[in-house]
């Protein structure tokens, strides 16, 4: 028996109940996954900006500490990497942070024309706060430990496993 579902979508339920997609909606059925997926993302960035608002700072803020490592000094360029954006950015982005008291910038002592990001006391502390907040399941919270489990397993399998390759625009 054919069934139509909230969203348009025609499912085909058997005898037993089992419900399975039309074969014939396979584009529909990804691109209501996408917008979903997508739907999801927005939620999550909102309540991490509120929450990252919450420790005083800015999301963009947030997410350079946060890919600082606390025990390697780097050089702000290995940051703007990190990040994908340019250098000129990175140093508003560490100006911030260096007024915060959260990272300190220091003379490289392999190379004294050069300095390096450290991550002070006080930004170590901050970076596991951003880190919890990065973090937050609370939107995952209504799915048992078994669908959890699922989902993640179908993340990390369209994400290629954990780790795509960056796009043209990302370069």
């Amino acid at each position: 028996m054919e069934q139509v579902n909230c969203c348009g979508l025609r499912t085909i339920v058997g005898m037993t109940g089992s419900v399975g997609v039309d074969p014939g909606d396979r584009a529909e059925l990804a691109g209501d996954a996408v917008r979903r997926i997508m739907h999801i993302a927005a939620a999550i960035r909102h309540y991490q900006d509120v929450d990252i608002a919450g420790l005083g700072l800015t999301p963009a803020a947030a997410r350079a500490l946060h890919q600082l490592d606390p025990d390697r000094p780097s050089p702000a360029r290995d940051l703007a990497e990190q990040l994908r954006c340019d250098r000129s950015n990175v140093t508003a982005l560490v100006d911030k942070l260096e007024q915060a008291g959260l990272v300190e910038r220091r003379v490289d002592p392999a190379d004294r024309r050069q300095k390096t990001l450290v991550v002070t006391e006080a930004g170590r502390r901050m970076r596991e706060r951003v880190h919890r907040v990065m973090s937050d399941s609370r939107l995952l919270a209504p799915l048992s430990t078994e669908e959890l489990a699922v989902l993640r397993e179908l993340v990390w399998k369209v994400s290629d496993g954990g780790c795509p390759e960056p796009s043209d625009r990302q370069r």
